[in-house]
């Protein structure tokens, strides 16, 4: 039988006709097992002096995991005086996203648009036992 023509992570393609399984075949699978970008719209609340604090948001109609990976990203136009420093799915349908104010001054933004990145896991999926961890 002979395989389909792939690309492994080498870079070489031993083409439609070889008799062997490359190394590593480059296909739709490994630990990454859904993907998808969302935009959400919140008012954050006040951010006090120096701090970092998270806050909660419910996400429903997503369908976010507490295994999810999540960035988010603020599409506002201005978001002077604070960031974001982290997100994460603290339970099922619930965004936390921990601002940080830096300043000397507490920083109250605005409602706006936000846009979530959230990449899910296979469930399955373990790292191998030795070797580089992109070669599944």
């Amino acid at each position: 039988m002979a395989f389909p023509s792939v690309t492994n992570l080498t870079g070489s393609n031993p083409g439609p006709n070889s008799s062997v399984v490359p190394d590593t075949v480059q296909l739709p699978v490994g630990n990454v097992i859904k993907s998808g970008v969302f935009s959400l719209s919140w008012g954050p609340k006040q951010i006090a002096t120096s701090t970092a604090a998270e806050q909660t948001y419910t996400a429903t109609g997503i369908g976010l995991l507490t295994t999810d990976f999540v960035w988010v990203a603020y599409q506002g136009t201005s978001n002077t005086g604070w960031s974001i420093g982290n997100a994460r799915v603290s339970a099922n349908d619930t965004l936390s996203v921990t601002f940080v104010n830096p300043g000397i001054a507490a920083v109250s933004p605005t409602t706006a648009s936000f846009t979530v990145l959230v990449v899910r896991v296979q469930p399955n999926w373990t790292k191998p036992a030795s070797g580089n961890q992109f070669d599944w």
